[in-house]
């Protein structure tokens, strides 16, 4: 009796291989993003757990070198001087960075092409909470290896966090242990990295396929004339599974050149924490929001009762981010617009919705160059018009080019 036989016998793998494995995937090259993002992910777990054996989340003093530093700050030089340790350290930093760009732009695809709309609402949620949890991890990141950098990086995140009215305070001591730093604030944080949020991650991973096998993929305007009514796409055994192989090889290869070209955060020339405060900018993906905090004047402050306040803190941190997460979340239930389900919506058919999200990149891209302000001279008042009419005409010019594109398609 063969082995397939004997597992099909108990597990019945032939039911299994028709329900799941002859699934069709698309073959567009924009549906590879949730791959991108998943290989990301994988290879974060796998050099994760190399750094973990060798990293210790403590800010004990130890003797190195004849000096007194952290441990944590220690351990991540140890890391450094093994062989290939730099190399697996920075492909983890630039896998990160690819698993946030690859999920934005997964999101952006879903959000131009309307394929958030019913059915389809709770996938587009649990996209949003992938993203915003995997931001999170990767500021969490910041923090562990303890040197001047990543302790000033995370003040600025705890001062955020301690600007919410009412729980900020709570929230520091759930998150960072009380006024970061302090002795329980790398144990903590390196919990939440490395087993608390992977594991949220990882089972909203699974969900979000799941719920993907079960609706199936939408599909591209032209597979509604190549075959009306049916999933076009190839099957995942053999086919889907060997394009998959291919792009994981080159994103490993892609990855690790990067990873040797640039290595990531070398802690030595930031060194361990201390009185003077390094000049350092946050990574892409954060810098939209220093560069909005950067250019909200200090001075602004709302007083509310019970001694609380709104802060400039708040204002940039929390509640501009926070306003635009919740219309995403609602956008949903907004647009009650009918679709088919199958298929994917042009963005030359919805100019409306195109436009606005044209403008919001061009927001973000504003808010990212406020982060350079002292560099490029910027004041305050340029950079405000600039946030202000820069995506209003990136959406009127988006809006009429939409709009006249349609009218020739439709």
């Amino acid at each position: 009796m063969s082995v397939y036989k004997w597992l099909d016998e108990r597990l019945d793998l032939d039911r299994l291989n028709k329900k799941f494995m002859r699934k069709a995937f698309p073959v567009h090259h924009s549906f590879f993003l949730g791959e991108i993002a998943l290989f990301s992910f994988i290879v974060l777990v796998l050099t994760g757990i190399f750094l973990t054996l060798n990293f210790e989340p403590s800010t004990r003093m130890v003797k190195y070198e004849g000096q007194e530093l952290p441990a944590a700050y220690v351990s991540v030089l140890y890391i450094d001087s093994l062989p290939f340790g730099k190399v697996i350290r920075s492909a983890h930093h630039w896998a990160a960075h690819i698993m946030v760009a690859s999920v934005f732009l997964h999101l952006l695809r879903i959000l131009i092409s309307g394929a958030y709309k019913k059915p389809r609402e709770l996938n587009w949620l649990l996209g949003l909470a992938l993203l915003g949890l995997t931001v999170v991890i990767a500021f969490i990141g910041y923090s562990l290896p303890f040197d001047a950098f990543s302790v000033t990086a995370t003040q600025i995140g705890y001062g955020i966090g301690k600007s919410i009215p009412y729980i900020g305070d709570w929230i520091a001591q759930v998150v960072f242990g009380g006024e970061y730093p302090t002795l329980k604030s790398i144990p903590r944080l390196y919990a939440l990295h490395v087993l608390w949020l992977p594991l949220l991650l990882m089972a909203l991973i699974g969900l979000h396929m799941l719920i993907m096998i079960k609706q199936k993929h939408t599909q591209p305007k032209y597979a509604e004339e190549v075959a009306p009514g049916k999933i076009l796409g190839v099957p995942m055994m053999p086919m889907q599974i060997s394009v998959m192989s291919i792009l994981f090889l080159l994103y490993l290869g892609v990855l690790f050149i990067l990873a040797g070209a640039i290595i990531a955060h070398p802690i030595e020339v930031y060194g361990p924490p201390g009185t003077s405060t390094p000049a350092l900018k946050p990574d892409w993906y954060f810098l939209w929001i220093y560069g909005i905090l950067q250019i909200i004047p200090s001075t602004w402050q709302i007083p509310l009762p019970g001694g609380a306040s709104i802060t400039s803190e708040f204002i940039g941190g929390v509640l501009i981010p926070g306003i635009l997460g919740l219309v995403a979340v609602l956008l949903p239930f907004l647009d009650g617009r009918k679709t088919k389900m199958r298929y994917v919506e042009l963005p030359s058919q919805h100019p409306m919705r195109t436009s606005v999200t044209v403008g919001l990149l061009f927001f973000f891209f504003v808010a990212t160059f406020a982060g350079w302000k002292e560099e490029f001279g910027m004041t305050n008042a340029q950079l405000w018009a600039m946030l202000i009419f820069i995506p209003l005409g990136a959406w009127f010019v988006t809006y009429v080019l939409m709009r006249q594109i349609w009218g020739k398609e439709g």
